[in-house]
C-alpha cells in the first residue's frame, strides 16, 4: 500500500479529521431552526437573518484561499490549534449579540477562521497517504462527516425548542473547545520542517496562478462545486422547503437531513470499498449515473405530484449517494497535480466550493425555494454542470502534452 507518512498516523485520526471538516457546516445547520426566533428577538426580517449565511460564506471562502498555503509554510498543527480558538470566540460573541448587525459581523469572523478545518484535514489526508489508502480514508472522513447536517438540525431545533436561539451558540462553543482540546493533545504534526513551502509573495503568486490555472484542477473542483450545489440548494432551503412546503415543524428538520446523511454515509462507504478495486474514474461515472436518475425522478415527482412526505425528500437520498460515491475521488483528482504544494492546493479548492456555497446561499437558494418544482430543476441543471465539468477533466487530463 503506497504511503507518504511521515508520522504514525494516531489512533482515531479519521475521527478527528472528520469532526474538523464538520465543524464548519455543522455551525450552519444547527442554527437554521433558530431563524424565525433570530428574527424576532433581534427585529430582523427573514432576509436579513438569511444573510447570516452569506456573512459566514463569503469569508469563509475568502479565508479558505490562505489556510492552505499558511500551513504549508507553519506546519498543520499550529494553525488549526490558532484558527478553532478564534473560530471559539466568535461564536462566544453570537451570546451577547443585540442586533442583527452584530450576528453578521460575527458570522463574518466564524467564516473567516472555519474553513480551516475542512482545507487542512484534506491535505493531512495527503500528507500521510496516497493511492487507495488516500481515498478509503478520505471516503471515511466523508462518511462521518454525514452525521453533522443530519445531527445538527435536530440538535438545534431542539435546543430552540427548549432553551432559545443563543443555546444553539452556547452549544457550538462547548463542542469547539472539545475538538481544540482533543487536536492539542492528539494531533500531531504531519508536514516536518523540511517539506515546509515558503510565504514569500513572489512564491505564493506563482503557485497560485499554477493552481488556479490548471484546467485539470479547476475542472475536477468545478465538478465538486455543482455536484454539492444540487444537494446544497436543499441545505440553504431547508426552513422553506420543510416548514412552509412539507408543513413539517422546527423540530422535524430530520425529513430532509436524515435521508440526506443515509445517501452520504452510504455512497463514502462504497467508495471506500471500491478503492483499489475499481478505477477512480468509473467511480466517478458511476456516481454520476446515480445522481443522474435522482435528478430526473425528482424532475417527475415534482411535475407530476404535489410536494408531499416522503416522496420529495426520496430522491435526495439518492442523490446523494451518488454525489458521496464521486466525492472522494474528485477531490483526490483535484489535489493530486500538486505534491508539494497540497495545503495550497486544498485552499484553491475549498475556496471555489465555499464562492460557489455563498452564491447558492445568498442568491440561487432564494430564487428557487417559492416552488418544489424549480428546486427540482435547479438540482438536475447543477447536475448536469458537474458532468459537463468531469467530462473536460478527462479530456484535459488525457491530452496533456
Amino acid at each position: 500500500m503506497p504511503t507518504t507518512q511521515t508520522v504514525k498516523p494516531p489512533r482515531g485520526i479519521a475521527v478527528l479529521l472528520a469532526a474538523m471538516s464538520a465543524l464548519g457546516p455543522f455551525s450552519i445547520d444547527t442554527y437554521l431552526p433558530s431563524f424565525q426566533d433570530i428574527g424576532e428577538s433581534l427585529h430582523a426580517t427573514p432576509i436579513e437573518v438569511q444573510q447570516t449565511l452569506t456573512a459566514y460564506l463569503l469569508p469563509f471562502a475568502m479565508m479558505a484561499l490562505w489556510h492552505g498555503a499558511i500551513s504549508d509554510a507553519l506546519g498543520r498543527r499550529r494553525v488549526l490549534l490558532v484558527t478553532l480558538g478564534l473560530f471559539g470566540l466568535s461564536l462566544f460573541g453570537c451570546l451577547f449579540a443585540t442586533r442583527i448587525e452584530h450576528l453578521w459581523i460575527l458570522r463574518a469572523l466564524q467564516g473567516m477562521s472555519a474553513g480551516a478545518g475542512i482545507v487542512i484535514s484534506r491535505a493531512i489526508v495527503r500528507d500521510l497517504f496516497d493511492g487507495a489508502a488516500a481515498q478509503r480514508l478520505m471516503s471515511h472522513i466523508t462518511m462521518m462527516f454525514a452525521l453533522a447536517p443530519a445531527i445538527a438540525p435536530m440538535i438545534g431545533g431542539g435546543l430552540q425548542t427548549w432553551f432559545g436561539w443563543r443555546s444553539v451558540f452556547a452549544f457550538l462553543v462547548m463542542m469547539t473547545f472539545a475538538l481544540w482540546l482533543a487536536c492539542w493533545r492528539v494531533l500531531p504534526e504531519t508536514l516536518p520542517p523540511e517539506r515546509r513551502q515558503p510565504l514569500h509573495p513572489g512564491y505564493l503568486a506563482r503557485t497560485y496562478w499554477k493552481v488556479m490555472g490548471s484546467p485539470a484542477f479547476l475542472t475536477a473542483c468545478g465538478g465538486l462545486a455543482f455536484n454539492f450545489a444540487g444537494f446544497f440548494i436543499y441545505v440553504m432551503s431547508a426552513p422553506v422547503f420543510l416548514m412552509r412546503h412539507l408543513g413539517v415543524p422546527e423540530t422535524g428538520f430530520l425529513w430532509l437531513f436524515g435521508p440526506a446523511m443515509a445517501g452520504l454515509m452510504s455512497g463514502a462507504w462504497l467508495s471506500g470499498r471500491l478503492a483499489g478495486r475499481v478505477s477512480m474514474k468509473r467511480t466517478v461515472v458511476l456516481g454520476y449515473m446515480v445522481m443522474g436518475v435522482a435528478a430526473v425522478g425528482n424532475i417527475a415527482l415534482n411535475v407530476l405530484f404535489p410536494p408531499a412526505l416522503p416522496w420529495s425528500v426520496m430522491p435526495i437520498l439518492v442523490y446523494t449517494f451518488g454525489m458521496s460515491l464521486a466525492m472522494p475521488c474528485l477531490t483526490l483528482m483535484a489535489l493530486d497535480p500538486f505534491p508539494q504544494q497540497r495545503g495550497l492546493a486544498a485552499s484553491c479548492q475549498m475556496f471555489l466550493q465555499s464562492a460557489a456555497n455563498g452564491v447558492i446561499a445568498g442568491v440561487l437558494a432564494p430564487l428557487l425555494w417559492d416552488s418544489t418544482r424549480t428546486m427540482a430543476f435547479g438540482m438536475g441543471t447543477l447536475m448536469l454542470l458537474g458532468a459537463a465539468s468531469v467530462w473536460l477533466h478527462h479530456r484535459v487530463s488525457t491530452h496533456k502534452p
